[in-house]
Formats: C-alpha cells, structure tokens, sequence
C-alpha cells in the first residue's frame, strides 16, 4: 500500500507537468482523487466509462491515462458522464492524466519508445506546440521498405502513403494526430513523418510535398508512455501494475 500525494508528486514530477503546455480543455495531472491510499497501478490510453470498470474489476485504484476524462468546456454529469465518474469515486478510483508532457517525453514518451520499438534512435524534436517541441525525429539511413516492414510488424493496419525518397536519411514521429505537421516537416529535414491517424486531405498534402507518410493508429500509437510510466511508479512505491486495453481499432 502506499500514498496518493507521493505517487501524484511522483508522476508531475516524472512527466514535468507543469513545464509542458497542452491543448485549451486539456487537464494534466491528478484528475479524480481517492481515500489517499493505493494498492494497484494502472495504465489506459482513454478515460473511459468502459475502461474504469475494467480497472475496477482488476482492482486498480491509481489509474494512469495519456487523454483525461476533461477535455471539452464544462458539460453537467449527465448520462455516461455521470456514470463514469460516479464509478470511479463509488470504488475509490483515482485518476491521472498526461497528454503532450507524455507524448514529448526525452525517455518514457510516446515518440521516443514507438523510436524504440523500430530500432531507430531519437536524435532530435519539431513540432513545436506554443513554443514546446513535441514530436521527435530518427536521423537514419534506412530503406523505405525496411521501415514499412518494421511498422507492418508493429502496427498491422498501417497505412503507408510512400509520396517521398525511397531512402530516408530523417524520419518524424509524431504519435496521435499529427498530419497537420507536414507543412513543417521541411524546416527540419523530415523526409518521412510516422503518426496515429490523419484526416483525408493529408493524402494530397503529403503528394504535394513529397512526403512519405505513415498512419499507425492513433490508439495503437499511444499505447507506450502510460505503460512505461505505470511500470515506473510501481517500482518506485513496491505495487502491481495492470494495462487496460480499450482494444479501440482506431
């Protein structure tokens, strides 16, 4: 058993929330609290109704997210909303969020660890959110077909949109939603950008430009940090640690 005020102390200070800005609506730290005890970490990409109830049922009562459950303005607690917080706070759940502080991160952040996962090594940020870089690019003489096939291993619904060289010497990733980076890829020598998801016309920017581009899943790109985190604070303060998978396909 341990404290929730170290555990949260812990978590601002690992994931420097209150260095990193994010978007207007988003809240990052300590969202729901509990009784201040905790025995179970764990670790979930959404805030959701769904996903509480599986961290209950697993006992979790410290609850890791990478998108909170306040994101929009204010709504009443109404309908799901209502239901879902109401959970939480009847089975002693507390919750913590981290958005772009845990997508920026230099060593637990979505970026760094999907790098990771490719065999690439992060050399440098773009993607600047008021002022704060947050995506991370791989300098790396590498085929195109040799990334392809690292992210089909990885990620087997990828996208590949190949509109930029066959051999790629700067790679960007940008986990999440990033196709409105791509204007901004060629101040930094990005020649191919690796992210979530993209809207449709992100198709014909990235021909435009000559681009190679490569959609993920935003779900399934986001899925590291919270994880990574999780296994952190379970460690520092001696608990278990769950992963609760949404199985969200997108």
């Amino acid at each position: 058993m341990a404290s929730l005020q170290p555990i949260t102390h812990y978590c601002n200070k690992r994931t420097r929330t209150h260095e990193i800005p994010d978007y207007p609506g988003a809240k990052n730290g300590l969202q729901i609290e509990n009784n201040g005890t905790v025995t179970h970490i764990g670790a979930a990409v959404d805030a959701s109704l769904q996903v509480f109830e599986s961290a209950v049922e697993r006992g979790v009562d410290f609850l890791i997210v990478h998108h909170g459950p306040f994101w929009a303005p204010v709504s009443p607690l109404t309908g799901p909303r209502y239901r879902k917080f109401f959970h939480a706070m009847q089975h002693n759940l507390a919750v913590y969020g981290s958005h772009l502080p845990l997508d920026a991160h230099p060593e637990i952040g979505n970026n760094v660890c999907l790098a990771q996962k490719l065999g690439l090594q992060p050399t440098g940020q773009f993607a600047p959110y008021e002022g704060v870089p947050i995506g991370w690019y791989c300098d790396a003489e590498l085929p195109r077909e040799t990334l392809t096939e690292r992210l089909h291993e990885q990620f087997p619904r990828t996208v590949a949109m190949m509109h930029g060289p066959q051999q790629l010497r700067r790679i960007g990733i940008l986990t999440g939603s990033g196709g409105d980076a791509l204007t901004r890829l060629a101040a930094d020598g990005i020649d191919t950008l690796i992210t979530g998801e993209c809207s449709q016309h992100h198709f014909a920017l990235s021909q435009e430009l000559g681009v190679n581009l490569y959609t993920c899943g935003h779900y399934d790109t986001e899925v590291f940090a919270v994880q990574r985190l999780a296994a952190e604070v379970a460690e520092q303060f001696a608990l278990p640690w769950s992963f609760i998978d949404s199985g969200c396909p997108l």
